[in-house]
C-alpha cells in the first residue's frame, strides 16, 4: 500500500476512555500525567482536553465537565475540543475508571508507532539526501530510535518503602557473599578492599602522567574483570590500535616479555606460554574499537549493539583524545561536556566505565615538596569537572619513574595506586607491583613490598 494512503496509528476509543476516565476520578490524572503528555493524543479535540486538564491540575483545580468547559471556554478552546456537546460525551465513554491505566497504555503506544514512522522518515530523507559522513548518518538514525525505545518520562516516584526492600535484599545478597552483588572486582585484593567494587553507574577514573602505565593497569583490569564476570568488556582505544592492545594483554597474560614478542625472538618456553595466554583471552567476550577521535554519540551506538545484560564493563584510554559532540568554545569546555556525558552514559547503560585520563605537568614541578612528585585530583588536565564527575579516582605513581635511568625502569618496581576519591569507601594508597616486560601490575604480599622498598634503598 502506498504510504500516502496509510492512516497513522491511534485508537479513538482509548483516546476518549482516558480523558472520560477523569471526569469520573479526577485523582486519576495524577498517574496520567506521568504517563501521557497531550502530544501523545491523535486527534486534536483530545489534545485539547488533556491539555487544559493539565493546565487545571498543576493549578490544583478540580477537573469536572463544568470546570473544564469554563476553563476551555476561557482560554478561546472550546470549539477546537470539539464543542461542549462533545466534551459531554466524553464524559459518558466510560462506565468505571478502574481501567484507565490499560486505556493510557494504548495511547502511550500508538504514539510511539506514530512517532517511530516520524523518525523513519526523517533518517529515510536524510540518507536521500546522501549529505554528510554515513557513519554520522547512521549513529544518528540508531540516537533517534535508541531515545525513542527509552523514553523514561512515564516513570513514577520510586516509593521509600519498595525501595528499602530492594536495599535489604541487596544487603541480603552481600552477606551471603554472592557473586557480583560486590560490584565488578579489579582482581587485586588490596585494591579492592579499598575500592569495594565497581557498581552500575560508576565513573572510574586511572590518571597518571604519559609513560606511567596507566593503559597497562586499565587493560589488566579489564582483563580481570571478563575473565570473573562472564560478561562483555568494551574497550575503546583512542591511542592504540587494537593488534598494539592485544599484543600488551597477551604479554600480561602469559608473562611473556613484551620485547621478545616485538622482536619475534620467541623461545619454545615462550611460546607455549603465548598459546595458553591467547586461549584464555579468546574465551572472554573482550571487544576493542581503535576508532582516534571517537563522540560520545559514536560510543552510544556502538555499544547499544551488545545485547541486553551482557555488557559488563566500558573501558575508555583516554579521555582527552575523545572529541565533543558539537562546537565549543574552550577545550576545557569541551572535556567538560565529554566529562558529563560519560557519567550519564555510565547511569544509562547501568555498568560502570573505567576511564584513563592525563595529568598536567604539575607533578614534576613538585620535587621538593612534602608529597614529592605524587599527583593529586587537581592535577587532571584540561577541567575540573572530570574529578566532579567521577565516582572514584585512582592516580599512579612511582616514586623510581623519576629517579631511574630509562634502562632501569624496566625492572620490577613498587607502584603506588593512590586511590584520591572514593564515593563508596575510603581514600588511600595502595602499594603495587609493576613488571615493565610484562606490562602488568601484580598484587604484592608484605614480604615482596620490603624487598622492592630495600631494593630501592641500595639504589638511592
Amino acid at each position: 500500500m502506498d504510504d500516502l494512503q496509510r492512516k497513522l496509528p491511534y485508537s479513538q476509543f482509548a483516546e476518549q476512555a482516558v480523558l472520560g476516565c477523569v471526569f469520573i476520578d479526577p485523582e486519576s490524572f495524577a498517574d496520567l500525567a506521568t504517563r501521557l503528555s497531550d502530544e501523545d493524543f491523535y486527534l486534536p479535540e483530545h489534545r485539547a482536553v488533556f491539555a487544559a486538564m493539565k493546565q487545571m491540575f498543576n493549578e490544583s483545580k478540580r477537573i469536572d465537565v463544568v470546570t473544564l468547559i469554563n476553563r476551555l471556554s476561557e482560554s478561546g478552546a472550546c470549539d477546537k475540543a470539539g464543542g461542549v456537546k462533545y466534551i459531554k460525551l466524553l464524559a459518558e465513554s466510560v462506565p468505571t475508571a478502574s481501567n484507565v491505566k490499560d486505556y493510557a497504555q494504548i495511547v502511550h503506544d500508538k504514539a510511539v508507532l506514530r512517532r517511530l514512522i516520524g523518525v523513519c522518515g526523517e533518517i529515510s530523507d536524510t540518507a536521500f539526501s546522501e549529505e554528510g559522513k554515513v557513519s554520522d548518518i547512521v549513529g544518528s538514525a540508531e540516537q533517534k530510535i535508541y531515545d525513542i525505545a527509552n523514553n523514561k518520562s512515564g516513570e513514577d516516584f520510586k516509593n521509600i518503602g519498595d525501595v528499602v526492600m530492594n536495599v535489604v535484599d541487596h544487603l541480603v545478597d552481600l552477606s551471603s557473599d554472592k557473586a557480583g552483588e560486590k560490584g565488578l572486582q579489579t582482581g587485586y585484593s588490596a585494591l579492592d578492599k579499598v575500592l569495594i567494587g565497581m557498581g552500575p553507574g560508576d565513573m572510574v577514573l586511572v590518571g597518571a602522567r604519559p609513560g606511567m602505565g596507566k593503559t597497562s593497569f586499565t587493560l589488566n583490569i579489564a582483563a580481570n574483570v571478563a575473565k570473573s564476570s562472564g560478561k562483555a568488556v568494551c574497550i575503546f582505544s583512542l591511542e592504540m590500535t587494537a593488534e598494539q592492545l592485544v599484543m600488551r594483554m597477551i604479554s600480561s597474560e602469559g608473562m611473556v616479555s613484551n620485547n621478545s614478542m616485538r622482536t619475534g625472538k620467541i623461545s619454545q618456553e615462550e611460546w607455549d606460554k603465548l598459546t595458553f595466554a591467547t586461549e584464555k583471552l579468546s574465551a572472554c567476550d573482550i571487544r576493542i574499537d581503535d576508532t582516534a577521535g571517537i563522540t560520545i554519540s559514536q560510543m552510544r551506538a556502538k555499544l547499544r549493539r551488545v545485547k541486553g545484560n551482557e555488557l559488563g564493563l566500558i573501558v575508555i584510554d583516554y579521555l582527552q583524545l575523545m572529541q565533543g559532540d558539537k562546537k565549543y568554545d574552550s577545550r576545557t569546555n569541551e572535556v567538560s561536556d565529554i566529562s558529563r556525558n560519560l557519567k550519564l552514559m555510565a547511569k544509562d547503560f547501568g555498568v560502570p566505565i573505567l576511564c584513563c585520563a592525563q595529568l598536567s605537568r604539575n607533578p614534576e614541578s613538585r620535587k621538593n615538596s612534602e608529597g614529592g612528585h605524587r599527583p593529586m585530583l587537581s592535577d587532571l588536565r584540561e577541567s575540573g569537572s572530570i574529578e566532579q564527575d567521577a565516582d572514584m579516582v585512582m592516580l599512579l605513581y612511582s616514586d623510581e619513574y623519576y629517579e631511574l635511568s630509562k634502562e632501569e625502569r624496566n625492572t620490577t618496581r613498587l607502584f603506588e595506586v593512590i586511590v584520591a576519591k572514593n564515593r563508596h569507601g575510603e581514600t588511600r594508597t595502595v602499594k603495587m607491583g609493576w613488571v615493565p616486560q610484562y606490562t602488568k601490575f601484580v598484587t604484592l604480599m608484605p614480604e615482596d613490598e620490603e624487598k622492592l622498598m630495600q631494593a630501592r634503598q641500595e639504589k638511592s
